[in-house]
């Protein structure tokens, strides 16, 4: 699943480390999700759109 994640913490000039600690997850999870290598639950979906204030679907992409 395609996603705006790292576009989204740079706008907000934040490592991969400070979205970590703001969505209680590893860094290696952010860096995973990033590059489309893992698909987040739905919670933590949730809580990503909450913490940019969007809609999931315009931070997560469905595969063309």
């Amino acid at each position: 699943m395609n996603n705006r994640l790292r576009e989204l913490r740079d706008a907000r000039g934040w490592s991969q480390g400070v979205l970590a600690e703001h969505l209680d997850v590893s860094r290696q999870t952010v860096n995973a999700l990033e590059n489309g290598k893992y698909d987040p639950s739905l919670p933590l979906a949730f809580a990503i759109a909450r913490l940019f204030a969007m809609r999931i679907e315009d931070i997560f992409l469905p595969d063309a």
